[in-house]
């Protein structure tokens, strides 16, 4: 077996838990918690018991909502707001020293507000996070001078002046909310969705297991696009991985990753010599993960793993991204970004599909189909382990034990694809919402029948911009955050199907 030029080995000691530096990395942070600093305006001349209360209110639904606030303590500035130079140093310095923890601001107007003191501290805090700008409602019957707060007109001039500091930033979906509405709650959640998404994605590192298939064009992608972004690709041959598995015994992990897989699916009829294979497979690319701080992977398979070492990964992929962990298969790294970003943002798992088939005649659904690696959350309850039927043929049924087969049960989903045009020099995908159906189908593998508003239009949109074949999905509505997250604040070149 070779070695790697960046592991160095000992004696007896496996290159698989060596990183690059000779510790292990950590895993990237997977929790769900968002930290946001907090931004109150205020402008003198207004009530200044408006913003003692309205910071009150929205410290309370951000904490309700589960979000962690940094915002300056109430006595070091005026009723805790932001309105002079010297409280925007104040605020600029509170967050730079919780940069590491922030992950996104919102600017809240409970009046008017001071929009230099607001562009000042985001500027001088240079913290290049998602900031959302959210602006107290005015009471009709309370309009007089004790009362009114302007922060209708006041969250233009905020806006301007964001837009002049060249400042990016989210709205929320009135242009005046009341902080203890159902919809401003569901605002902070996508807004949420959008900060898990761009924090994730920066400085990412994803594991490609094996090469691209020679027969899978489609894959291909620009590792350094994605280095330039801040995801960086570990890569893997194949035969390394076979090799550290052919030295390992059926105890301590391999037993316990075997329970696991006994666990996960059902295994009836599947030999018991496969499930071992499975295991030491799973156990293998966890350490690789491990010791390399990923976060993601794709993994080769059509079919060097069935011909080589004789099952198929899908119940490993499946049992990683059923746990957050996204896997795509076929090498096809930017399919593993599109599941993470999907992840990322709605908290479930994400599965990487076939656009396959069309539905009869009807234009607006189609059929999604895998071999399957489809993670257990994306299955009603008619889900188990059998054999890859596709190649089976062509490497012998008792090669391919290890999918993941069912039908995908009904509900919302998002799509989405990531793409690199290397052309352009940019990144690319396209997000939009759909259904899974009921609708009757009978066929193999993972599979289910799908339904999304004007789908011609966005097979027209895949073919004529040259995307894949493979699309990621979650069991969420997520597309707005994740549109904005790598539109808006990543710089990339999306498309929102509508």
């Amino acid at each position: 077996m070779g070695s790697r030029p960046d592991v160095d080995h000992e004696a007896g000691h496996s290159p698989i838990n060596q990183p690059e530096n000779g510790e292990a990395l950590s895993r990237p942070r997977r929790d769900e918690t968002v930290t946001l600093g907090v931004i109150v305006g205020n402008r003198g001349f207004f009530p200044d018991h408006l913003c003692e209360t309205g910071r009150k209110t929205i410290l309370d639904v951000l904490e309700k909502q589960g979000i962690r606030a940094i915002v300056t303590p109430a006595e070091a500035t005026n009723n805790g707001a932001i309105e002079s130079l010297q409280e925007a140093r104040l605020c600029a310095d509170l967050f730079r020293e919780h940069s590491d923890d922030l992950d996104g601001v919102l600017v809240t107007l409970p009046n008017f507000g001071d929009e230099r003191a607001i562009a000042n501290t985001l500027r001088w805090a240079g913290l290049d996070v998602p900031v959302l700008v959210h602006a107290f409602k005015d009471a009709a019957d309370q309009m007089s001078l004790q009362f009114r707060r302007d922060s209708f007109c006041g969250k233009m001039s905020a806006c301007n002046n964001l837009h002049q500091y060249g400042i990016r930033f989210s709205l929320t979906s009135e242009h005046t909310m009341d902080p203890e509405s159902s919809a401003f709650a569901e605002d902070l959640d996508r807004f949420a969705a959008t900060c898990r998404v761009v924090r994730s994605l920066r400085g990412v590192r994803l594991g490609q297991i094996g090469a691209r298939p020679a027969a899978f064009n489609t894959v291909r992608y620009s590792e350094k696009l994605f280095e330039r972004a801040g995801i960086s690709v570990e890569t893997l041959d194949l035969s390394e991985l076979l090799g550290w598995i052919r030295k390992m015994d059926t105890d301590g992990p391999v037993k316990d990753k075997l329970d696991e897989i006994k666990g996960y699916t059902r295994v009836n009829g599947i030999p018991e010599d496969s499930l071992v294979k499975m295991a030491k497979l799973g156990v293998a690319v966890d350490r690789f993960m491990d010791a390399h701080g990923l976060a993601a992977t794709a993994i080769q398979c059509w079919t060097a793993l069935e011909e080589f070492y004789g099952v198929v990964p899908c119940t490993c992929m499946s049992m990683m991204s059923n746990n957050l962990m996204a896997s795509a298969c076929e090498a096809d790294i930017a399919g593993t970004v599109s599941m993470y970003a999907l992840q990322q943002a709605s908290g479930v798992p994400a599965a990487l599909l076939d656009w396959n088939n069309n539905y009869g005649d009807e234009p607006n659904k189609g059929v999604v189909f895998h071999c399957s690696n489809l993670p257990n959350a994306f299955f009603g309850e008619a889900k188990e382990m059998d054999f890859q039927e596709i190649i089976a043929g062509t490497v012998g049924k008792e090669n391919t034990y290890g999918t993941i087969v069912g039908r995908v049960a009904p509900g919302p989903f998002t799509y989405c694809r990531v793409s690199t045009d290397d052309y352009k020099g940019e990144l690319r995908a396209y997000v939009g919402e759909g259904d899974f159906t009921d609708d009757t189908l009978m066929t193999f593998g993972g599979y289910g029948v799908f339904e999304v508003p004007r789908m011609q239009a966005l097979l027209a949109h895949i073919c004529e911009n040259g995307y894949e074949h493979h699309v990621a999905a979650t069991r969420a509505n997520v597309a707005s955050p994740v549109k904005e997250a790598l539109g808006k604040y990543l710089g990339w070149n999306v498309y929102l199907h509508a």
